[in-house]
């Protein structure tokens, strides 16, 4: 019975509609926005470079980016079904959505159009957020949806004061690149009806970031000392262009060992002090309830403990109570069968944890239940820490009456990218063993039960 629920339910999620309400529409019925989804197009793809272009003089910051979240932005197979899942809802009027940011050339171009198909792009779209467009910038006309304004055809600018003259392109100083607003023009989004759906750069102006001088640049593009391209002086705080993040790296970093080691060191400097958290037990009471305390704080200075996608990233705590032989007397936070939450979603066990704690977000339709799908959603429940800041959780957990002995109780929160669920229902079981989890703090406390 459960299951079949779980399907139905699944079911209705991917057929259910609600009214679309685009800022405009042009004449095939796409949506439009001036800056980010003109009518017309404003570049022309073909005589957009290429990022292998690059390649020749810049081999570091091209085999970086090659295996970055920036260059699969396009080629990420989740994106690609989902953005499926919105073409099919949506009959292809709101294919440059998605795509607004993740292919600035793409859409601008008229590559990308209602109804098109991911192997039908050229390669400058392929290269989604490539080194034309951000090295293009030249403005940030508003800090959401793709509100960059590039010049394909004018220097490419970088963060050295004093660049030196090439014969490939035209160079010149790119302080905009240095800045928090240049990242949140494609990081913060608000759906089509004005619904905010990412907002790193808004936590990151109400955090303590901005008066410590550190930018999303200080924590994702890590600097170092070397040339900048080849055969030019040594330069000091040039930037690395891993683009470190929590997602999985892209394709490049699977067959290609030195890189794949700097993502894995770089996420390993970003997540290892990012939170703490501490457990405190009580001796069950006469009922054989065990007060448990779990206070979980996030030293993130610049964002939220989960940012970006929180819809989709699954950041939560798990708690287990042991006996001395090890046996579970109590756990909230544990997974099912399947490797999913026993929450709502879970197929084999749905709603089967009450206690369970989360710091994702949910998106809840106009008539009140919950989606998946941001273009289905009426408002959006966060539950995310902000930057710096502490909650503490009490769990209740029914351990015997009549227990005596030891208790060990353990306690972690754990981040993913994306819940198991939702990679079944769009087809990416292949994806399951590459959905990593990270352990981001742990505790443990034990006691004596008289």
């Amino acid at each position: 019975m459960r299951r079949l629920l779980f399907v139905t339910l699944m079911l209705w999620l991917i057929g259910c509609e609600s009214d679309p309400a685009p800022a405009s529409v042009d004449a095939i019925g796409g949506i439009v926005d001036d800056v980010s989804m003109p009518a017309v197009a404003t570049v022309n793809a073909a005589k957009v470079a290429p990022a292998s272009a690059c390649k020749a003089c810049h081999p570091q910051h091209f085999a970086e980016w090659s295996g970055s979240r920036h260059a699969a932005a396009v080629t990420d197979q989740l994106f690609q079904a989902l953005v499926g899942v919105r073409q099919k809802q949506r009959a292809g009027k709101e294919d440059r959505f998605c795509t607004q940011c993740h292919s600035i050339v793409g859409v601008r171009s008229g590559d990308i159009h209602p109804g098109f198909a991911f192997s039908d792009l050229q390669q400058a779209s392929v290269d989604a957020v490539s080194c034309a467009v951000c090295h293009g910038a030249t403005e940030v006309l508003r800090t959401h949806n793709a509100g960059l304004k590039v010049d394909f055809a004018g220097p490419l600018h970088g963060n050295l004061a004093d660049p030196k003259a090439a014969a490939a392109h035209k160079v010149a100083p790119g302080p905009l690149l240095q800045s928090a607003e240049f990242c949140a023009a494609c990081h913060d989004v608000y759906e089509l009806k004005g619904l905010s759906l990412e907002r790193p750069f808004q936590e990151w102006q109400d955090s303590p970031a901005p008066d410590q001088q550190q930018t999303c640049q200080t924590c994702h593009m890590p600097t170092y000392d070397g040339q900048a391209a080849v055969g030019g002086p040594q330069r000091t705080g040039l930037h690395h262009h891993r683009f470190v993040g929590f997602d999985p790296p892209g394709a490049a970093t699977g067959t290609e060992a030195g890189l794949k080691a700097g993502f894995d060191n770089d996420l390993a400097m970003l997540l290892g002090d990012a939170a703490s958290l501490t457990v405190l037990a009580e001796v069950p009471d006469a009922t054989g309830v065990a007060n448990l305390t779990v206070s979980v704080a996030n030293h993130i200075q610049g964002h939220s403990l989960p940012t970006g996608t929180t819809f989709l990233r699954q950041c939560w705590l798990e708690v287990t109570v042991r006996d001395a032989s090890g046996k579970v007397l109590y756990q909230s936070g544990d997974l099912d069968a399947n490797g999913d939450l026993r929450n709502r979603w879970s197929q084999l066990d749905p709603f089967g944890d009450s206690d369970l704690i989360s710091f994702s977000s949910e998106l809840i339709d106009a008539s009140g239940a919950p989606t998946l799908f941001p273009w289905l959603a009426a408002e959006h429940h966060r539950n995310a820490l902000r930057a710096g800041e502490t909650k503490t959780f009490t769990y209740f957990a029914p351990i015997a009456k009549d227990f005596h002995g030891a208790i060990a109780v353990t306690a972690r929160l754990r981040l993913r990218a994306a819940p198991p669920f939702l990679l079944r229902l769009v087809g990416l079981e292949t994806l399951l063993p590459h959905n990593r989890t990270a352990e981001l703090a742990h505790d443990a406390t034990a006691l004596a039960v008289p």
